[in-house]
Formats: C-alpha cells, sequence, structure tokens
C-alpha cells in the first residue's frame, strides 16, 4: 500500500493517517473529474481493503512488451552448445568465440566448361572440308603418319646406306631352283630305286637314333653260332585277323566303369579336401595342421574335482559316506542283485528252498564262500571285491553274515514267492511273514520328503485327484489316437513307448510285439493258438472255462492277450497251493 501523501495535489486520493488493520478508509475529494487522478475507485461508496492498482499510463501491451533480458556471450556459447535455439547451428562452445573462415574459404579448383551438353549431343553440322581439316590435324601427330601417310607406300630411303642404288641392289643369296615341288615330293623315279636310296646310311641312323623299322629284331651283338638268327622264342600272342583284340584293346574298361569305380585323385586335392570340408563321421577342424599340440592336449587349468557330489550335498551326508565316484560300483552291486533274484524266482519254488541251498552247512547264515559258490552254479562269475560290498549291503544286522530275513528282503522277490511250510532251527522263525527290512542309501535328513516324492509314492501316496490341472499333458490319453498318424503329428497319444522303453527295449519289442499287442481284443480262436504255439496244452473245456471267467473282466466281454494270462497264472497259482 503506497505511503500518505503529506500534501494533497489535485486528482489524488488522501488516505487516512490512522487505518484499521486489514482496511483502508478513502477520502475522496477529487477537484476535476471524478475518476482522474493516480489511483481508481473501483466502488466509491464502499471502503475497500486490498491493494490498490496502478493506472499510470500502463496497458496490457505494456505488461506483456517487457524488454527481454540479454544472455551475456558467455553464457551463450554454452547455451547455444547444449540446447540450441530452433534454426540455429550448433557449435561446441571451446570454438564458439572464433572467426568464421571455414565458411569463406574454398576447396579444390574452380573448373570452366568446355562444352555444354546441349552442344555435345547437338553438334553444328560441319562440312567436309572442315572434317578433312580436323583429320589431318588429328593424324599429323602420330609418328606412324608422318613416315607412311595414308595412301603412299612407307619411305625406307632415309635407313639405307648413303650412295646405295635403290633400285638396283638386292640382298640375300639366290635361290638355285632345280626342279619343281611336285617332282621333289613324287620323283620320276622307280619303287626299288626309291627303297634302296632311302636304306643308305640307315645302319648309322640305327645305331645313332635306335630307328627299327617294325617287327626288325634289335642286334644286340649275340653270339648265333648255336642259334639260328631268325629263331621266335616264347609264344605267339593270340590274334584275329579280323581285329576284334584291337577293338577291346581301343575301348578301356575304365571307360565303362568310371562312374562305377572309384576315382583315383592325388594325395594333394584328398588332403586339401580332408581340410576344408566336413568328413563323414569326423570333427571339422580347418586349423589342425596349425595346431602343434597333441590330439589329447586339453587346454586351460585342469580343476581338482570335489569328494562330494550333488547327491551328498543334497541328503547332507557325512565326510565319510560320500557315494561320488561308487556310482559304477553300485551299479555291479545292483544287476547282481537283480540277477540272483531272477535264479532264485526260476529256480526255487518258495524261499525256505533257496535259503536252503545257498545255507550249505545248515548253521542258518551264509557266508562269502556259500555265496560265491552259488554264483558259479548260476553262471555268475563274480570277483570277492563285489561280493564282500554285496554282503555289507545285503548284512543289515552288521554281523559280516546274511541271515533268512536279510536272504529274504534283498536277495529274493518276497512278495511273489512261498514262504516255506518250516523255518529252520537256526532262525526260529515262526509261521508268520518275514518282516520288511528298509536299506535307504539316500535318506534325507530329518526325514524330509518332497511334494513329488508324496504324490508319486507307491504306498502312502498323497490323491491329486481334485488338484488343479495346469498346461497340456504330455501324453494325450485324452485324445483317441487317429488311425492313421500324420508324419507331421508329434503328440505321444498313449501308444508310444517311454525313454525307459527305448533305452531298455523288451524281449518282445525286439521281434515286433508291442504293449497295444497284448492288450488287443482278440477272437476264441486266434487266442488259443498264441497261447498253444508257447506251449500252454489244454482241452476245448478248460479254455472255454478260462475264456468266460476272462470275458467277465471286461466291460464289453472281450479278451486280450493279457487278460487271459492273469486268469490262466491264476488257476496255476491256486493248483500249485491245493498241490502242497
Amino acid at each position: 500500500m503506497p505511503e500518505p501523501a503529506t500534501g494533497m495535489m489535485t486528482g489524488e486520493t488522501r488516505v487516512s493517517s490512522a487505518p484499521t488493520p486489514g482496511t483502508a478508509r478513502l477520502d475522496s475529494q477529487p477537484t476535476i473529474g471524478s475518476n482522474s487522478g493516480r489511483f481508481r475507485e473501483r466502488n466509491p461508496d464502499m471502503i475497500a481493503a486490498g491493494k490498490l492498482i496502478t493506472m499510470a499510463g500502463e496497458t496490457t501491451r505494456d505488461c506483456l512488451n517487457i524488454e527481454r533480458v540479454q544472455t551475456p556471450d558467455q553464457v551463450k556459447k554454452f547455451r547455444n552448445f547444449t540446447q540450441a535455439e530452433p534454426q540455429v547451428r550448433r557449435v561446441f562452445y571451446g570454438k564458439a568465440l572464433d572467426p568464421d573462415i571455414a565458411s569463406t574459404v574454398t576447396h579444390g579448383v574452380k573448373t570452366k566448361p568446355s562444352v555444354f551438353a546441349g552442344e555435345l549431343v547437338n553438334t553444328d553440322p560441319k562440312s567436309l572440308f572442315t572434317q578433312r581439316l580436323a583429320d589431318k590435324k588429328e593424324s599429323s601427330l602420330y609418328l606412324s603418319k608422318q613416315k607412311a601417310p595414308l595412301g603412299r607406300s612407307h619411305d625406307q630411303s632415309p635407313g639405307l646406306p648413303k650412295g646405295m642404288d635403290k633400285y638396283q641392289a638386292t640382298f640375300g643369296i639366290q635361290n638355285v631352283f632345280d626342279v619343281t615341288a611336285g617332282e621333289l615330293v613324287s620323283p620320276n623315279k622307280p619303287y626299288g630305286q626309291v627303297m634302296e636310296e632311302s636304306e643308305e646310311g640307315r645302319e648309322l641312323y640305327k645305331t645313332s637314333h635306335h630307328e627299327f623299322h617294325v617287327g626288325e629284331a634289335v642286334d644286340r651283338n649275340y653270339d648265333w653260332s648255336r642259334y639260328p638268327k631268325d629263331s621266335l622264342f616264347g609264344i605267339a600272342t593270340p590274334h584275329e585277323n579280323d581285329g576284334k583284340h584291337v577293338k577291346n584293346t581301343l575301348k578301356w574298361l575304365r571307360n565303362d566303369q568310371l562312374d562305377k569305380g572309384t576315382k583315383v585323385v592325388a594325395k594333394r586335392v584328398d588332403d586339401f579336401r580332408e581340410r576344408t570340408q566336413p568328413q563323414l563321421g569326423l570333427v571339422h577342424d580347418p586349423i589342425k595342421e596349425t595346431m602343434r599340440v597333441p590330439p589329447d592336449h586339453t587346454y586351460g587349468i585342469l580343476i581338482k574335482p570335489d569328494e562330494f557330489g550333488a547327491g551328498d550335498l543334497m541328503h547332507g551326508r557325512n565326510e565319510g559316506s560320500y557315494l561320488r565316484g561308487h556310482d559304477r560300483q553300485r551299479g555291479l552291486v545292483a544287476a547282481i542283485r537283480q540277477q540272483l533274484k531272477k535264479a532264485n524266482y526260476h529256480n526255487f519254488n518258495d524261499l525256505q528252498a533257496a535259503f536252503d541251498h545257498y545255507d550249505k552247512n545248515r548253521d542258518g547264515k551264509i557266508d562269502i564262500q556259500e555265496l560265491r559258490s552259488c554264483c558259479g552254479q548260476f553262471n555268475l562269475p563274480i570277483e570277492p571285491e563285489l561280493l564282500e560290498q554285496l554282503i555289507l549291503y545285503c548284512d543289515n544286522n552288521k554281523d559280516g553274515y546274511i541271515d533268512y530275513a536279510e536272504f529274504a528282503n534283498f536277495l529274493n522277490w518276497k512278495d511273489k514267492m512261498q514262504q516255506g511250510v518250516e523255518a529252520p532251527e537256526a532262525m526260529e522263525q515262526s509261521e508268520e511273514d518275514v518282516g520288511t527290512l528298509k536299506k535307504q542309501i539316500d535318506q534325507s535328513i530329518g526325514e524330509h520328503r518332497t511334494s513329488a516324492s508324496m504324490i508319486n509314492a507307491v504306498v502312502g501316496g498323497v490323491s491329486t485327484k481334485d488338484h488343479r490341472l495346469y498346461g497340456i499333458p504330455t501324453i494325450r490319453s485324452d485324445l483317441a489316437a487317429p488311425r492313421i498318424k500324420r508324419i507331421s503329428d508329434t503328440k505321444n497319444y498313449g501308444d508310444e513307448s517311454d525313454a525307459f522303453g527305448l533305452m531298455n527295449p523288451s524281449m518282445y519289442s525286439n521281434r515286433g510285439v508291442y504293449e497295444k499287442d497284448f492288450f488287443q481284443a482278440r477272437p476264441q480262436n486266434q487266442i488259443k493258438d498264441i497261447f498253444t504255439s508257447v506251449g500252454v496244452q489244454m482241452d476245448n473245456d478248460t479254455f472255454q472255462k478260462l475264456w468266460n471267467v476272462a470275458s467277465t473282466r471286461s466291460d464289453n466281454g472281450q479278451v486280450s492277450v493279457e487278460s487271459f494270462r492273469s486268469v490262466l497264472d491264476e488257476v496255476q497259482a491256486s493248483q500249485y497251493v491245493e498241490s502242497s
């Protein structure tokens, strides 16, 4: 708010000397005009508060047209480099104040046109006289034109000796003409005279050039006193007067079999191809010759492998129980156990008979000597180290022997074989089933189990029936397999083998029989022929009973090889139990 004026002039508004805070009391005393003066009253009848707007000749245009502050040159050169104005060339601030000399300098040589394009395309017509002058002027520049002008002979007189008569002097030796060319080629002489003259001096020609007639014998100065000189040695070469042998010699066998036979190439070419072109079954190494190292050379620094593996870290094994490096040994022990299980299953009716066969001294335990003897009987030659590993694996109570319970659990299929009528006295085994022994090599600390192991567990697995499924299954069992499968169709409809089946094919797949063939519905006569071919003999009544039982196990009454085989195994097992 402007300060109150001490002396009030005409056209001014006087402000009270003691205004109320927030207000300004105005005593309007205009003398000339009602709204003239330094301040204009918006509402004269009302006491206004706040600022007073000055009206000293200023308008909106005056407020907008404020003089712009000029940027100093030192600041402008930096702004022109970082934030250049539109249509302003950006110049580095280090060269902003340098004099502009480059725009005034012209490089190169200034050329002036000799002939314009219009004159070159549409030339002025020339007269014959003008053309002759141009040709004469151009041709006079060449040396050949000067020495031998067109239409005149070449003047050789400057190169001749002085004083020589160029019209009478001749060069060279004069030829002697005795006979014509025809007489020279075909002389007027008889044949005998020509042959006699040609033989003159031939003996000397034989000595110097070894030139003999066709079929002429070479005279090596042998002693012909004991044998006549015209005698022949060896066997006469077979020949035909019609020339068919000559025909065969002219037509070489190599030309006929060139495409079929192996092409002979130079070793240098073959080495170049081997070095530059990929070879079947070999790694392409273009710089093989430049590497001056042996083939088994390894680059870099060999890192010492750890004593433990990923499985040892996951299962938290101690330092003395690491399994890294023992994978092959464990695989061999597993293979031996599998072979012994098969041998026991096929050779013995129950577990008791199998154990009695192993236990030679009837002490209720199997030692390493007895185990080695049985392996030899089953054609399983095993090293002593592997037998020790096998006993160490099967020995659950760590006594160094395999008892009946360990034998039944680790060397037999206990669920597929009978227990036996009575157990050995040394075992003191009751009539109850043999207990199940656990041998978990990779048991985790704290019995930790993953969700996958719980879902895929054979016993006590978690049901996933109500779980939500995501994505598309790998085996599309939800779709019906097409009758004719296209090559581009890569879906697995459940009729293909898995990775285990590919790595370990069964004896049936090697003969072209697959799993789907066992579950395919077949008529009675075909089922009977199949089982008769494998050695199963049965009468018609027995076959019909088995067929009826197998047909009841299917919803539509169809019977496959697998369903009939399962019924036949159950009947045979029941008959065996009744007979025992």
